[in-house]
């Protein structure tokens, strides 16, 4: 079941400073797998277990499930791996833009809370000022991974990716991705449902060479196309 917590609520509008790589992990010189959205964990504690050449850090807005996540990995020793608490749209542009843009590999966001009524889209995470933030601080080539159960929640996390013009579609990747993940563990919900026999939906995009848009022209052209799609 989803555990909705309302991100434009008073208490996650304020900004928290997330520690460093050099403070997150023991080798802070590896690639990092950014996961934002990561729940209770689950999927990240088998990635870091299984895949030693990466850091992997989970971002998640509900704390108790960050403290539970905290917990297990402290049991596992996993040392490539940190979770933190933090709303993505307001604590991660500052931490991104401390970085060498060559220290994120991979960014994943998965089955993000669908908010379903259109008056609460705005509380989607994916969000115009959180994707800039990860298109101005990531390298060329990274990549974006995303997936939702939820067809219209994918169909408008692509409409503000493609309109942003910062990201590269590329069909190969993306001609498997709609039959199999790209990682070898599936995360808690996608694994309820493919027991159910319902259907996935994703994606992979890449960091091009275009630099960036206004911040405001892409939130006005979001909206306009969002109501275009709409009707």
């Amino acid at each position: 079941m989803r555990q909705h917590v309302n991100p434009l609520s008073s208490y996650f509008q304020l900004p928290i400073e997330l520690p460093s790589p050099d403070e997150l992990f023991a080798n802070s010189e590896l690639p990092i797998h950014l996961d934002i959205g990561s729940a209770r964990g689950k999927f990240l504690l088998s990635m870091a277990s299984l895949d030693s050449t990466r850091n992997f850090l989970g971002v998640e807005i509900r704390k108790p499930l960050v403290i539970t996540a905290e917990r297990n990995r402290e049991k596992l020793g996993l040392n490539n791996l940190k979770f933190v608490f933090c709303n993505a749209n307001v604590s991660l542009e500052t931490w991104l833009a401390k970085l060498p843009r060559t220290c994120i590999e991979i960014v994943s966001i998965q089955f993000p809370d669908p908010w379903f009524k259109k008056r609460h889209q705005k509380r989607r995470v994916l969000q115009p000022s959180l994707l800039l933030a990860l298109a101005n601080n990531i390298r060329p080539g990274c990549q974006l991974f995303m997936q939702s159960d939820i067809s219209d929640v994918l169909k408008t996390m692509k409409l503000l990716v493609e309109i942003s013009g910062c990201f590269e579609h590329d069909e190969s990747l993306n001609e498997l991705c709609l039959q199999k993940s790209p990682f070898p563990i599936p995360t808690e919900r996608e694994a309820y449902v493919l027991a159910r026999g319902l259907p996935i939906y994703r994606v992979t995009y890449a960091r091009n060479n275009k630099p960036i848009p206004d911040l405001l022209q892409l939130e006005e052209t979001y909206k306009k196309f969002q109501c275009l799609s709409s009707k």
